[in-house]
């Protein structure tokens, strides 16, 4: 039954709804003449008049409707931008019908006598009534049957009854889409809301029952079976909250896609997908000129070193979107290099039907070469002449570095070295270099490497006057080598997850998070400075172990345990943000912070010491290594400090403040101070 009426709806489309309208159009305006409250006017009197008006009014409004598309909407599932193009219609006929009624009355008076001067009036409202109840009744009929209707095979056919936490946008329009498409197997039952001017309110016909802290007994009374956290734009501290509680009633619990997944259309606004740690870590959407980044790398050719790591990778992806000339994708892994060229190459498909890509379409250039290659990098300077460059590049991982020093002297500091010696033969102007905050007062082989990376770029930038900037953040989320993948791959293999220590905390971005705002900051940077992303507040590494223990399903302590392993060659309980002697500023972006001075902390014996550092690390001399980086880097002591003089003064990390002079006051208990004395000026 059902699928004959889905037919007759399609072989009619609306013709059905003109013959509705016709006669709706010829019974309003008797309808309205009867219920008139004049007792002096009669039928009689105006029987041939009625007959006249009629045919004005019909001939008005359905002329109205043709030519506004009011037959070209699929009624079935309207909604009220629907109703409101109606209702804007049938009162520009009112307005239509009302003076041409008056018009006629004033020529030809006989044509409507007997007929009261609100007739036009009461027949555009009742018009207005019969009109939108036929089509939304229409709408009403189909929602009441599709409950009924069968799924298909491999669809479960018992719906979940679930609870949506956020009775915001979001979550109604996902309550629509529950409501629409069965097929997804949900029942909306109930709503959750902190807003308590919205508790007892009923939204699509579903109650907000009560805020956050009513999530156990809503589960309870209304057995539900599923929970969805709505909250796209909601902070982490709400999220992870949220979660906790929803976890704590043992009922699975998902949620929507985030702001930035909506916009950078990685997802539908009504896709379901698990909670994830981002979503836990998560801040508020990060606002960035956009404009100003595509200007930048419209045209341009841009190298991307390091193009098939996490962070390298994700530049290429935002990089596109800003239509460059042509992306150099350079790498030594051929394999990852491969993936992100496949990438791009689809997204590029994709955006070209799309039309976004009205001229030029972007090349992809491949890159196979090591950085520590000089020959190999100038054969590609030469045949490329890139004009932007990010140097992604490098050896990041600090227990292997510590371990194996040359390979961090070779790729972080001489492969900087070849890159910037290239760039500056080659007249390229804008040069960005990825870096870190643990080159900050380092006490490991890889930190120290990022500072003289850094002082690299700084000397060059002094020497040329080109925009060569280094950009320092910490953790991103979900890079190879950090703790998420390896905490996830023993939550599967049965646990324990190890922590170093349950002190230790880090600074953690998502990774398109930190590429946006180095976007932004390539953009802002001027010649020989350092810029700093705000990271927020740091992030204590067993409270991250704990949240992703719940996430994947199990329960802490029971059937997942943590086991601390102590504290890895060179690893710091804490990271640290600010060098002594370095002057911090703000920029225009609130989220970035420039350092106006670094290019005075270089010293003269920069590159006497990078040469020696080159022969110790070729003699594979590690002891000489850490001896000459002593030298150099400001702060870094090659063995790791003592923890057990600073977790008596666990540090809380301010937030630096703005001065009027533009200038940081910083005020940052850090653990190197705390161990040292070591004021911060």
């Amino acid at each position: 039954m059902n699928s004959q009426v889905s037919q007759i709806f399609v072989r009619l489309k609306n013709s059905h709804l003109m013959v509705g309208d016709w006669l709706v159009f010829l019974l309003t305006p008797s309808l309205a003449f009867l219920i008139h409250l004049d007792p002096n006017l009669t039928a009689d009197r105006g029987m041939h008049s009625l007959t006249i008006a009629t045919l004005l009014f019909l001939t008005i409004k359905s002329t109205g409707l043709l030519l506004s598309g009011g037959y070209r909407h699929c009624w079935r599932y309207a909604s009220v931008s629907e109703l409101l193009q109606l209702s804007g219609t049938m009162l520009l006929m009112l307005l239509f019908q009302t003076a041409a009624f008056e018009t006629l009355n004033q020529w030809h008076p006989v044509w409507f006598v007997g007929l009261p001067s609100s007739l036009p009036l009461m027949d555009g409202l009742l018009s207005w009534l019969f009109v939108g109840s036929l089509r939304f009744g229409m709408r009403a009929a189909d929602q009441a049957q599709r409950p009924n209707q069968k799924h298909p095979e491999g669809v479960d056919k018992k719906s979940h009854r679930t609870l949506i936490v956020g009775a915001g946008s979001a979550g109604v329009a996902l309550v629509h889409e529950m409501q629409r498409n069965p097929r997804m197997g949900l029942q909306p039952i109930a709503f959750i809301d902190d807003n308590l001017d919205k508790i007892n309110l009923r939204i699509r016909g579903i109650s907000v029952v009560g805020d956050r802290h009513f999530i156990p007994e809503a589960v309870r009374q209304f057995k539900i079976q599923r929970i969805i956290i709505a909250m796209p734009a909601a902070p982490s501290h709400a999220v992870r909250e949220i979660a906790q509680i929803c976890q704590s009633t043992g009922i699975q619990t998902r949620t929507l896609p985030t702001i930035r997944e909506i916009l950078e259309e990685q997802a539908r606004p009504d896709a379901i997908r698990d909670i994830r740690i981002e979503d836990l870590l998560r801040r508020d959407p990060i606002q960035t000129d956009i404009q100003k980044v595509r200007s930048f790398l419209r045209g341009k050719r841009v190298l991307v070193t390091g193009a098939g790591g996490s962070i390298g990778s994700e530049l290429c992806r935002q990089i596109l979107r800003s239509h460059p000339h042509t992306i150099l994708l350079l790498g030594k892994g051929e394999n990852s290099i491969f993936y992100i060229q496949q990438e791009l190459e689809k997204t590029i498909a994709k955006l070209q039907q799309e039309g976004s890509f009205p001229g030029h379409v972007p090349n992809l250039e491949v890159c196979i070469a090591d950085v520590r290659n000089r020959d190999r990098l100038a054969h590609y300077f030469n045949q490329f002449q890139p004009e932007v460059i990010f140097h992604a590049a490098a050896h990041k991982h600090v227990p292997l570095m510590e371990l194996n020093a040359p390979e961090a002297i070779t790729s972080n500091i001489l492969g900087t070295k070849n890159v910037l010696e290239l760039a500056i033969h080659h007249q390229v102007k804008h040069f960005i270099l990825i870096s870190t905050d643990k080159a900050v007062n380092p006490t490991n082989v890889m930190g120290a490497t990022k500072r003289m990376a850094e002082m690299l770029v700084l000397q060059a930038a002094k020497r040329t006057g080109y925009s060569y900037v280094a950009v320092r953040f910490g953790n991103v989320l979900g890079s190879r080598g950090s703790v998420i993948p390896t905490f996830q791959k023993q939550i599967a293999a049965g646990g324990p997850v190890t922590v170093t220590h349950p002190d230790m905390c880090r600074y953690f971005m998502t990774i398109p998070e930190a590429v946006q705002l180095t976007l932004q900051a390539a953009v802002l940077g001027r010649s020989g400075e350092v810029m700093m992303l705000n990271m927020g507040e740091p992030v204590r590494i067993v409270d991250l172990a704990q949240d992703l223990i719940r996430l994947s399903g199990y329960e802490v302590g029971k059937e997942i345990s943590i086991a601390f392993s102590g504290l890895r060659p060179g690893e710091k309980l804490f990271e640290e943000l600010f060098i002594p002697g370095e002057r911090y500023e703000p920029t225009e972006h609130e989220q970035i912070i420039v350092v106006r001075n670094a290019s005075s902390n270089v010293p003269d014996t920069l590159l006497t010491t990078v040469m020696h550092l080159s022969q110790a690390a070729l003699k594979n001399d590690t002891s000489s290594i850490r001896q000459w980086l002593k030298t150099i880097v400001t702060g870094y002591r090659p063995d790791p400090y003592s923890t057990t003089e600073v977790l008596s003064q666990k540090p809380t990390v301010h937030k630096p403040a703005l001065l009027s002079q533009r200038q940081l006051t910083i005020d940052l208990p850090t653990p190197r101070r705390l161990a040292n004395g070591l004021p911060i000026q």
